[in-house]
């Protein structure tokens, strides 16, 4: 890099080095599904699932959430936790009581629930009951 002859990209990734803001376009606020039944999959926190109240690109809060400690698809055909967002989950899984909210702060994904399938988590037993 020529300092002499920097790029205004170059130069704003030098700026946002000693800014400590990350040059990522964050996603809009309306991109997020808000209200929404979801899991949510993280790194230290695993899957869980609940209703998206917020969400940026530092963490997000969920309500009525459960963590699904093993969950299986209710149709086997379908694979992982984006099967158990379509059909719910298998009288096999072992899922958490309910808590009335949650804030994971780390990356994280969101796969949108069917109606279905929120309402196969919402009614499975607590694992232990």
């Amino acid at each position: 890099m020529d300092i002499d002859n920097l790029t205004i990209k170059e130069a704003r990734e030098i700026a946002a080095i000693f800014a400590g803001t990350d040059l990522k376009a964050s996603a809009s606020p309306n991109q997020y599904p808000i209200g929404k039944y979801v899991i949510i999959r993280s790194r230290n926190e695993g899957l869980n699932a609940g209703y998206l109240v917020s969400a940026d690109a530092n963490g997000c809060v969920i309500s009525d959430a459960r963590r699904l400690w093993y969950s299986k698809p209710f149709d086997s055909s379908l694979s992982w936790y984006e099967g158990v967002a379509v059909s719910g989950v298998h009288p096999e899984s072992k899922l958490s009581g309910e808590v009335s909210q949650k804030v994971i702060v780390e990356d994280y994904s969101i796969t949108v629930c069917s109606n279905k399938a929120a309402e196969s988590i919402q009614e499975a037993p607590a694992h232990g009951s």
